[in-house]
Order: C-alpha cells, then structure tokens, then sequence
C-alpha cells in the first residue's frame, strides 16, 4: 500500500471536503434513509447500493467509494474530494483504462453527539457484494461491536493521563481526547498506527498532537509510566491459530492459547495505574467443562489487587464462537470456511471448551486493604452510555466497605430513581395468593431482585429525612420485632441494597 497522507496541508483539504459533502453519520443518514443504513451496519450494501445509485451528489460519491468499495467516475470523484491528494497519499486508486477510481482504504464517518469525526482503516472484508482483497494479517479494523461497547464502558471523568491499548485505527484515542489531557495509544501492527496517526489528525485538527503513539506489545511502549485511565480492546479471540502461537490476524489473534492474554494483562495491569486510576477492558474467558466461568477469572481479578466489576455479557457455544469469526475474518461461503470451521471444533474439543464468555473487566487501584470483587452475568437490556453508571458502582462498594454499623445507622438512605415494586399473584381459594414480589430498576443496570413485607416497609419509609436506624425501629415495632433483632438482619439487607444500587447511599 501507498504510504498513507501525512501531509497537513492535504489533510486539511481533505476535511473541508468531507464536511461540504456533508459526509458525516447524520449527511449518510440522511442520503441513505434508515433502512438502507440499517443495513449496511449488517455488511449488506445492496440497499445502500440501490439508494445512491442515481444521485450523483458528492456525498453519494464518497459513500459509494469508501463504504460501498465501488468504483466511481473519476470526475465525480474529483467533485466530492481533492483528487491529486487522494492518490498521491494511498486513500484512491486510478484506472486509466476506463477513468475511474477506486478506494484503497475506508474513510468511516464517526463522532459523539455534538462532534463529527472520521476513522480510516482498511476496507471491510465482511462486506456483502463488496469487491475487497482478502484479509491481510496486519489487517487494521474499523469500528465495530467492541469498539462501541467499550467506548459507552468507558468512564469519562475527566483525567490527566490515559492510555488506549492495542489503539487499532484510534477510535477509543478519538473518544479519550474528550476528557484526558494527555494521551497514550499504543499498538503492535505498524499500519494501525498509521491509520490511526490520519484518523487523529482527520478528525482532531491541532488537537492530534495530543496523540501518543507508540509502537509494541500490551505495556512495553509504556514502561515505569502510569495512567489514570487505561482503555483496552485487545486481541481477545480465542483460536485454534493462536493456539499454535501464530494467529491469522494482528487485530483481533494474540497467539496465545486460550485466553491466556486476559491473564496477562490482568498481571501486568498494576503496575501502570496510578492512585485511584481505572483499567477497562473487553475480555473473552473460557467455559472448561467443570469449571464455572468464575473461578477462571477471579485469581486474575483478585492478583491485581484492585476493586474490580466482571460482567459475563453473553456465552457462545463452539460452534456459535466458530461462525462468529469465521464471518468477521470474510471466510463464510468461501473455500477454506468448512475447514476452519473444523479447526475450530477439534480445537475446543481436545480442550473440554464447552463455550466462551463474552464481557467486561473493570478495575479500580482504590488502595483498599480489602477490595470489592464482583464477577457477575448480565445479560439483559442495560442503559448506555453504561461509564456514567460506572463510578457509582465503585462508590457503593466503597461505602459499604468503609461504613461501620454506627454510621450506617446514623445515614439517610434513599430508594434509587426509576425503583419499581412488582407483584405477582394468582388466584386462589381466599382470594389472590402473592406468588412473588420483586425490586426492579427501570433504569441503568435494570436488576431485580426478591422482597419480603419487612423490606417493602423499610423501603416505603425511607424518605431521607430520618435515619436509618429511626426507620428500622419504626418498622420493628410495626412488626411486632425488637429493635435489635431487626438492627442485626436488616443491616446486612441494607448494605445489600447499597450494593445492588436498589438504595442510594445517604
């Protein structure tokens, strides 16, 4: 490939272009209408396609070459972008033959709600009637399910210093330059780095300089240095290839067996947070056949040392694993799919794989003498951005552990916002028989959880202008209970609350 643009000057012309065009996710909307960019975001172009076929606009232009991969005039191309700076800086490729162009990387717009940006990467294998090459090993990715799910993970708290592990075509560095002064975004594929470098400077003007980029494996660009903030999507896949020590993709391969590189990190981790700094990453762990998920993974979380928040998402069986990737990589319907298909399977069964866990790991250097550790399934609807709802998480869990019975007794907790009680009854002989009554949040992680009477009344009277302890005597004598036998089992209850979020700390 052409070494990618890195004259400032092109590049700025090249943003002005886009932005004209109106080529950002709001123009692309808009030209494509809601079904035909629904689609595209399922590797289907033939409704893009159709939508753009007779418009001859610049921002039809720039759709049907870097999203669509097809070929486009080479006037309407040199209306819609800087032509000459396109080719000389590796975006395009000319056919003199027939005089058209055709793209050589994929110029994705992206952005947060009130930023528009732009993430260069290589052209989607995946795509469905798309006229990309093979994958290559060194293949970069553009922004897919991860990204998005790490990026509304993330906490956004504003921070000195940040480090995005294993950056990729930058997109969690572009969301970082949000709240970090500074940051650090390291990779091992050197032509990531290069797409990211154009992303950065694409999208963030000036402001690209605040960009570290670097060069080398998970922490070794970065060492005796800590951050308040690091941020990871790393090569997590768990295959036969990387099993062997030779991966097929630097993206998404460790070559490492297993899910060897979630321990790794994990180990390495402590020693590049700073005081009360925070660690996300998206992590696959192994189902072994009698082995629970948990007792996998907690040695890992608990050797750091840190609080820590683990949420199983989803679990795949093998053969779900096997199609998933076998899809990212471009391989289905192709020659070659039925025989890493195989691979897959005799894979994960000499290694009693009965399924994989797809989730999130958060960390949290609190200095605690006794850290929280949580290793949770989740796999229901939860409110995004989830990284609002992140610190609150930590906070609860430090509260309880840092407030003795006297404090707590002394505090004024509150149901939190959105708390619905549900009850459940059926007919009976006398009447409607209660059949279960349940705390459910209609907001952020959307838990529920059992009740009993003694419960609702403790909860109904929480009102945040008596204390805790005033509230549990009140409900004692109502329930014909003793003030300390009720002080004794409702304490842990309520700390319970607190953790679960069914109460706000007070």
């Amino acid at each position: 490939m052409t070494e990618l643009m890195t004259d400032r000057d092109a590049i700025a012309r090249l943003r002005e272009a886009l932005l004209k065009a109106q080529y950002t996710v709001d123009g692309c909307l808009e030209a494509l209408g809601p079904t035909a960019y629904s689609a595209l975001s399922r590797n289907e172009s033939v409704a893009a396609s159709r939508a753009v076929r007779s418009d001859d606009s610049a921002i039809a232009a720039l759709i049907k070459l870097f999203v669509l991969q097809e070929s486009v005039d080479r006037a309407a191309a040199a209306r819609a972008i800087p032509l000459e700076d396109a080719l000389a800086g590796g975006l395009l490729a000319e056919d003199r033959v027939d005089g058209t162009v055709r793209a050589l990387v994929d110029i994705r717009p992206y952005g947060e709600s009130d930023v528009d940006w732009w993430l260069v990467s290589d052209l989607g294998a995946g795509l469905v009637t798309g006229h990309s090459a093979p994958m290559q090993p060194d293949y970069v990715l553009g922004v897919g399910g991860a990204s998005t799910t790490l990026a509304q993970l993330t906490v956004r708290e504003p921070v000195s210093r940040a480090l995005d592990v294993g950056t990729g075509c930058g997109v969690q560095a572009l969301h970082l330059s949000r709240h970090a002064s500074q940051i650090v975004a390291t990779d091992i594929n050197h032509r990531a780095l290069d797409f990211a470098r154009l992303t950065a400077a694409l999208s963030l003007e000036e402001d690209a300089s605040r960009i570290d980029l670097r060069t080398g494996s998970l922490f070794e660009p970065v060492a005796d240095e800590r951050f308040d903030l690091v941020v990871s999507n790393p090569p997590f896949v768990i295959s036969p290839e990387s099993a062997r020590g030779a991966g097929r993709f630097v993206y998404r391969d460790a070559s490492l067996p297993g899910d060897e590189l979630g321990r790794r990190f994990l180990e390495q981790i402590p020693g590049y947070l700073a005081e009360d700094g925070w660690c996300q990453i998206l992590a696959n762990w192994l189902h072994v056949e009698g082995v629970d998920w948990r007792e996998r993974v907690a040695p890992w979380v608990r050797a750091t040392g840190c609080d820590a928040w683990v949420v199983q998402r989803e679990v795949q069986d093998p053969a779900e694993y096997a199609e998933l990737w076998l899809r990212d990589s471009g391989d289905y319907g192709k020659p070659q799919y039925i025989e890493h298909y195989q691979a897959y399977l005799d894979y994960f069964a000499a290694q009693r794989i009965e399924a994989v866990g797809f989730g999130w790991i958060t960390l949290r250097a609190s200095g605690a003498d006794m850290p929280a550790v949580r290793l949770e399934e989740l796999t229901g609807p939860i409110d995004q951005p989830l990284g609002a709802l992140v610190p609150d998480w930590f906070n609860r869990q430090a509260f309880v552990r840092e407030t003795d019975d006297a404090d707590l007794l002394a505090s004024s907790p509150l149901p939190a916002p959105g708390l619905v009680l549900e009850q459940v009854a059926r007919p009976g002989e006398d009447g409607w028989e209660s059949v279960s009554t349940k705390l459910r949040q209609t907001t952020g992680l959307h838990r529920s959880g059992d009740i009993d009477p003694v419960g609702i009344a403790l909860l109904g009277a929480l009102d945040g202008q008596r204390t805790l302890g005033d509230v549990l005597d009140r409900v004692a004598t109502d329930y014909g209970l003793t003030s300390e036998a009720l002080r004794s089992g409702g304490l842990d209850a309520v700390r319970a609350l607190i953790e679960e979020g069914f109460l706000t700390a007070g």
